[in-house]
């Protein structure tokens, strides 16, 4: 009796989906035949950043195994809160999300009031990636290292400029982390995705930012962006001469993105588990480890219950230091 208490709530789900599929043979033929159209990828973000490579990546593996087509669809807006809350409500059963630092360990802290709960609306099916966090400047920018930038900071208080994807970004808190562990003081201007803001940053209307490799790399290449400091642990392969941030003077620092998929909790266990054993299948196949390396990015591809624990360890990482950096949301600054 005790073991059927210790089933977890996803265990039951999918346990109880093969007994009830050999019961009603009408519906299972139907839930054999999931996905019965394109399923739909919501990326909360702005084309052009790291997320939009990595749903791409995933979504166009999956596609070859899963009997639909897989279609990325960008709606940015209020730091993901928009497609968040909109995947959450759908009920369709065939529209996605590609869950983020952002939407789900960092929201929940600098909202009040969230049109979702990232834990209880939605669940997890694989960490899909993690990606490096990057530093970099405007090339005109007199600095060539992370020290001789926290040293320009610091002698200009204020008057820099750091742009990111939005309040409660990844980006925002990489930047926020930086300037917490090297005691300076720089302008945060929040953009709607990470496309617009590099935009600025190239033009020279920002000095500085934080964005994950995949987004970066062919602009530090062609010159257009300088890396000061990587966010890993270490140096990473793509950027050999380039050092990470614990190596120029803060001991331990590391900071990087991830990105992983989603599905309305309310989905049947049938299709969750379907789901999962195919977003696996892809995060882990040659294909996607290939195109992300390239990207500087981790293919990860871990069981949806590991995904979970991950996400909660993540929320209790991530909630002190949003609070002691005061990162609020647009309007409640």
């Amino acid at each position: 009796m005790n073991m059927y208490l210790n089933l977890t709530r996803r265990e039951m789900l999918i346990a109880g989906a093969a007994t009830s599929s050999s019961l009603l043979l009408p519906h299972a033929s139907a839930q054999s035949a999931w996905p019965g159209k394109p399923l739909r990828l919501v990326v909360p973000f702005a084309p052009g950043g790291s997320s939009e490579i990595v749903a791409r990546a995933i979504a166009g593996e999956m596609a070859k195994t899963i009997g639909q087509n897989v279609f990325v669809e960008n709606k940015p807006g209020a730091a993901g809160n928009i497609a968040m809350q909109e995947v959450a409500n759908s009920t369709d059963e065939h529209t996605l999300i590609l869950g983020h630092i952002g939407t789900l360990a960092v929201n929940p802290y600098i909202f009040p009031k969230l049109p979702y709960d990232a834990n209880r609306d939605f669940l997890p099916i694989t960490l899909i990636s993690k990606v490096p966090s990057l530093y970099v400047v405007h090339p005109d920018l007199p600095v060539k290292n992370l020290k001789e930038f926290v040293a320009y900071a610091k002698s200009r208080p204020g008057q820099l400029n750091y742009g990111s994807a939005g309040n409660g970004s990844a980006g925002h808190l990489a930047f926020e982390y930086l300037k917490m562990v090297s005691e300076t003081f720089m302008v945060h201007v929040p953009y709607r995705g990470t496309g617009p803001m590099l935009t600025d940053l190239m033009a020279g209307r920002l000095q500085a930012a934080s964005v994950g490799a995949p987004a970066l790399l062919a602009f530090i290449k062609a010159g257009k962006l300088r890396c000061v400091a990587t966010g890993t642990t270490q140096r990473l392969p793509q950027l050999p001469d380039v050092p990470t941030v614990a190596e120029q003077g803060f001991k331990g620092f590391e900071m990087t993105q991830w990105y992983g998929l989603l599905a309305p909790r309310k989905w049947p266990a049938a299709n969750i588990a379907k789901l999962e054993a195919e977003a696996i299948k892809a995060a882990q196949g040659g294909v996607v480890k290939d195109k992300l390396s390239q990207e500087t990015a981790l293919a990860v591809g871990n069981t949806g219950k590991e995904f979970e624990a991950f996400i909660k360890a993540e929320q209790a990482r991530w909630k002190p230091v949003i609070q002691r950096a005061q990162i609020k949301p647009d309007g409640l600054g």
